[in-house]
C-alpha cells in the first residue's frame, strides 16, 4: 500500500484549483441509472470511489466512459443486482438502490463497506423506500427492494444524528419515478442534495424545496438526458484552507463556494486566520497567532463532520485548550492517537476531545484509518519537524484528487512511496 512521506515546516504559497465534489457526484451518477438516454457530468474528481461507481455502473449494464474531467454514462439496459465484490469497496454505492428501484421497481444490492468511522445504518433509506410502497427483505448481506408500482408519499427520515444525506438522496431518486407525490420532512439540506436536486431536475424530474428540511418531488412518467457540472468540493476547500493556516502560509483556493462554507470559515476566523473572498476564490493565510476554538460537528450548515479531524489538526498547533465534539458519529477519533505519535495532547471525554494545543509536533511514521483522518495527519505531517510517513494512504485516494501533486504546487515537501 502507497505511502506519503512529508518533511514538515514548509508554508504553503501558490494557488490550487479545487476539484469537483465526491460527496455529490456518486449519487449524480447514480442517477444516470433513471434513464436510458446519454448523460454528460462535467468537473468529475479522478477519485478511486469515482473509479469504483464508474465499475458499478458498467457491472450494471451502463457505458460508461472519461475524458478528462468529463464522465459520459448510458444506461440503455439494466440489471437490478450490484455485485458484492464492487459494493464492499465504497459506502456510497448504496445510492444505486434508489435509482434501480424507480426505473425497474425492483433492487438488490450488498451492503456497503467504506470508512470505519461508525455505525451508518441504512435504516432510514428502507423507511423511505417502504414508505413509497416497496417490500424490503434482508438476506445474505444483500437488501432487495422491489415494488408492483411506486406511490408518492409523505415520509419522516430524521435520524440519531439529525438527517441523512445519503438516505434523502436515495428516496429523491427514486421518487422521481414514483406516481404522485412526495414529501420528505427532515429533508438534509446539504450542497450535494441540492446539486442532486439540480442535475435530476435537468432530467425532467419535479423536485422543489431542496436545500431545505422539506423537499417535495412530484413524480414523472420517464427521465430523458441531460449535461452537469459538479460543484467544487467544499470538504477539499476546507483541507487546504486549514493546511494553509497550519503551515504559516498564505494560499489561494480557486473555485471555491464560499457560501458553502459558513460555518468553517467562522471557525477558521476565529482561530485567527483570515480569509478573503476573492470574487469566485478563496485566499486563506495566518492573521496574527492563532487562538483556540471550540467545534462541535452538526448537520449542514453547522460544521461538518468531514472537518472534525483537519480542525483537531490545526488546534493541536494552537496555544490553549480547544474542545471538538462529534455529533454525527460516534467513533470518528481514531486519528487522535495517531496526532499523538506526533506529539499532540488530546484526551477523549466522551463524544469530546480535549486539546491542548501550543507543542510543537515532530515527525513519526502514523497510520490512517480512514479518509478525513489521512487529511488531518498529512496536515498535522507539514506542519511537524522532520519527517512524518503517513502510511494507507489510499483512503485519502478516495476523496481527493492528486492531494500530493497539488501540495508540492504550493511548496510541499510531500512525494508518494508506491509499494507493489
Amino acid at each position: 500500500m502507497d505511502s506519503f512521506l512529508i518533511k514538515g515546516g514548509v508554508p504553503l504559497h501558490g494557488e490550487v484549483a479545487i476539484s469537483g465534489a465526491k460527496n455529490a457526484v456518486l449519487p449524480i451518477m447514480a442517477a444516470t441509472l433513471l434513464t436510458p438516454e446519454p448523460c454528460v457530468i462535467r468537473r468529475v474528481p479522478k477519485l478511486s470511489d469515482v473509479r469504483f461507481m464508474g465499475q458499478i455502473l458498467a457491472w450494471l449494464g451502463a457505458k460508461v466512459s472519461l475524458e478528462g474531467d468529463t464522465v459520459r454514462i448510458e444506461c440503455r439496459k439494466v440489471k437490478g443486482q450490484a455485485d458484492y465484490d464492487l459494493v464492499r469497496k465504497m459506502r456510497g454505492s448504496i445510492c444505486i438502490m434508489g435509482p434501480l428501484l424507480g426505473r425497474l421497481r425492483k433492487a438488490r444490492v450488498s451492503l456497503p463497506g467504506g470508512c470505519i468511522i461508525g455505525a451508518r445504518p441504512v435504516n432510514l433509506h428502507l423507511k423511505g423506500f417502504e414508505a413509497l410502497g416497496a417490500k424490503i427483505t434482508i438476506t445474505g448481506g444483500y437488501v432487495e427492494a422491489s415494488a408492483k408500482r411506486l406511490s408518492g408519499s409523505a415520509m419522516f427520515l430524521g435520524g440519531r444524528s439529525g438527517s441523512t444525506v445519503l438516505g434523502t438522496a436515495n428516496v429523491m431518486m427514486a421518487a422521481t419515478l414514483a406516481e404522485g407525490i412526495t414529501v420528505i420532512e427532515s429533508a438534509a439540506c446539504e450542497p450535494e442534495v441540492v446539486d442532486l436536486a439540480n442535475f435530476l431536475n435537468a432530467m425532467g424530474a419535479k423536485i422543489s424545496g431542496a436545500g431545505s428540511p422539506t423537499v417535495t418531488i412530484t413524480g414523472v412518467k420517464a427521465l430523458h438526458g441531460a449535461d452537469h457540472e459538479v460543484i467544487p468540493d467544499r470538504i477539499e476547500t476546507a483541507t487546504y484552507a486549514i493546511a494553509a493556516a497550519a503551515t504559516n502560509g498564505e494560499v489561494t483556493l480557486k473555485g471555491a463556494r464560499a457560501d458553502h462554507l459558513h460555518a468553517v470559515v467562522d471557525k477558521l476566523r476565529e482561530a485567527g486566520v483570515l480569509v478573503e473572498r476573492c470574487g469566485p476564490d478563496l485566499k486563506v493565510r495566518r492573521h496574527g497567532r492563532l487562538k483556540s476554538a471550540d467545534v462541535t460537528t452538526l448537520p449542514y450548515s453547522g460544521f461538518p463532520t468531514d472537518v472534525q479531524a483537519q480542525m483537531m489538526a490545526l488546534m493541536t498547533l494552537t496555544p490553549g485548550i480547544s474542545i471538538i465534539t462529534e455529533r454525527i458519529f460516534e467513533s470518528r477519533f481514531m486519528h487522535v492517537s495517531e496526532l499523538a505519535r506526533l506529539g499532540a495532547d488530546i484526551e477523549i471525554e466522551g463524544p469530546s476531545a480535549i486539546v491542548k494545543g501550543g507543542k510543537p509536533l515532530s515527525g513519526a511514521p502514523v497510520m490512517a484509518s480512514d479518509l478525513r483522518a489521512s487529511a488531518a495527519l498529512v496536515i498535522a505531517g507539514l506542519a511537524a519537524r522532520g519527517t512524518t510517513q503517513v502510511n494507507r494512504v489510499y483512503h485519502i485516494d478516495r476523496g481527493y484528487e492528486n492531494i500530493d501533486g497539488k501540495l508540492r504546487q504550493l511548496g510541499a515537501r510531500i512525494q508518494r512511496i508506491e509499494e507493489s
